[in-house]
């Protein structure tokens, strides 16, 4: 293979990685990101009943609409996860050579992604899959209630569980910030952490309230 085969491979291998983790990175933001703050914003209607939770939570406008949203989320959720199991491989953290906060940052960004990875699952298995194909119905507003109040390691696996999914989508938009060379300059990253910062407090507030209005209503 002649030198200038091998420089044409790696550039297209360069290429190709660039493409997916933009993709990734994309996709994240997009589509999964405005959907986990949707989400967890219409889950705070535990605070107003279980009728109200019900529409908000189970019942679609219209079954197309259902559809489109599951697979507006669940194909970019799995390209994701894929393009983060690769990511996740390849990592190399130093911490204890190097004990910056941006080290730290990025290795709990890992670290909660395989958590996240994990509760996601099981978040589908007990709150679409199993109701709906197994059971013959949507989520019920009683049963969660129920199993948050009465059944502690659903209530650890949620609290732990949120506090992931708040930390990766936050933290994660700063590092995607930096990426897309939104936050190249030492001043701009400090902001891009405050922002993160922000995000993640204000994202784990309202995903825990759902869950203290849930807890509650087990009562």
């Amino acid at each position: 293979m002649s030198a200038t085969s091998t420089s044409e491979s790696g550039d297209t291998a360069a290429f190709r990685t660039f493409v997916w983790r933009r993709l990734g990175t994309i996709l994240a933001l997009a589509p999964l990101g405005v959907w986990v703050v949707i989400h967890v914003w219409n889950n705070l209607a535990s605070f107003r009943g279980a009728e109200a939770w019900q529409q908000s939570v189970t019942q679609p406008s219209h079954p197309i609409s259902a559809m489109v949203t599951w697979v507006v989320v669940l194909l970019p959720l799995a390209l994701h996860t894929v393009w983060g199991i690769g990511r996740i491989r390849q990592m190399q953290p130093n911490n204890t050579s190097y004990g910056y906060f941006g080290n730290l940052r990025y290795l709990l960004q890992r670290v909660s992604a395989i958590g996240v990875l994990l509760f996601v699952g099981a978040h589908l298995w007990l709150a679409f899959i199993h109701p709906r194909f197994v059971e013959g119905h949507p989520e019920r507003f009683a049963d969660i209630a129920r199993e948050m109040r009465h059944h502690g390691p659903t209530l650890v696996v949620y609290l732990l569980g949120t506090l992931g999914v708040a930390y990766h989508l936050a933290n994660g938009i700063a590092t995607s910030a930096m990426a897309f060379g939104i936050g190249t300059t030492q001043k701009s990253q400090k902001r891009m952490e405050n922002l993160a910062l922000v995000l993640f407090v204000v994202l784990l507030f309202l995903c825990w309230s759902a869950i203290y209005g849930l807890w509650q209503a087990g009562a």
